[in-house]
């Protein structure tokens, strides 16, 4: 995420001077901030006003938070279509993550994958540690999925999706379960699930009996896909990125 602030020759900036222009507050409020002990820089409490930072290696906290370290990388969140391959390109010719983002300059990188037939949120950047990280089974964040499933989902089902189910590759836990609409024919249903095994939640509602219809991804961690359009991108805030770099261990 590149934020553009003015260092001095050596490189670094007054810490306020950089709070400030991070849109963290008003330079006279990150003042009282750090007065107040409510920054830190590398493990300690800054009170000292005007104490000088590198803004490109400091791991900096305000409130618990954590601010970014100001980056030439991007870091994206891309409302996936239906339809779309989850690679940068197909051997067989269809359509990829690169043809919906052919508009931006960098090489970017998926993090993790959606089935092609599933939508909704998927993480790009040019960022290859924090992509190899994020993918990685022992950094994974919690991941949320509404699927339209067939039939009506009762509350035993979601008790047994909640009680872990074991598929021919393992056990899956959810961390969250609920019905958002129910009829006989069809039924809306909530999942926040940690891991990112291929197709495990179509894998997982197929086995308690309600095959999936429509699957869209809407959350990763702190992320949310809000009212993204199909097809369109925006970046990570900062408040998102922090936490998931954290995640991260980055």
């Amino acid at each position: 995420m590149s934020r553009e602030v003015a260092t001095d020759d050596d490189g670094l900036i007054r810490l306020q001077k950089l709070l400030a222009q991070s849109g963290v507050a008003s330079r006279r409020k990150c003042e009282e901030l750090m007065l107040e002990g409510e920054v830190v820089v590398d493990g300690e409490v800054v009170t000292r006003l005007g104490t000088k930072v590198d803004p490109r290696t400091a791991v900096i906290r305000v409130s618990g938070k954590r601010l970014p370290p100001l980056s030439d990388l991007v870091y994206l969140v891309l409302n996936k279509p239906t339809g779309v391959v989850s690679t940068m390109s197909d051997p067989e010719g269809r359509r990829t993550i690169t043809d919906v983002v052919s508009h931006r300059p960098e090489r970017l990188f998926h993090v993790g994958r959606l089935d092609t037939d599933t939508s909704g949120l998927l993480l790009l950047t040019n960022d290859g540690d924090f992509a190899q990280r994020m993918a990685h089974p022992s950094y994974e964040v919690d991941k949320t999925y509404v699927a339209e499933v067939d039939g009506e989902v009762s509350k035993a089902t979601v008790k047994q999706l909640l009680a872990g189910v074991t598929l021919d590759d393992g056990p899956v836990t959810v961390s969250q379960a609920k019905v958002v609409t129910a009829s006989r024919d069809k039924s809306i249903v909530e999942l926040v699930i940690h891991e990112g095994r291929n197709r495990i939640v179509r894998r997982l509602l197929d086995h308690v009996g309600h095959p999936v219809r429509k699957l869209t991804r809407t959350a990763i961690g702190p992320v949310q896909l809000g009212s993204l359009k199909s097809g369109a991108l925006r970046d990570l805030t900062l408040d998102e990125l922090g936490e998931l770099l954290d995640n991260a261990q980055l």
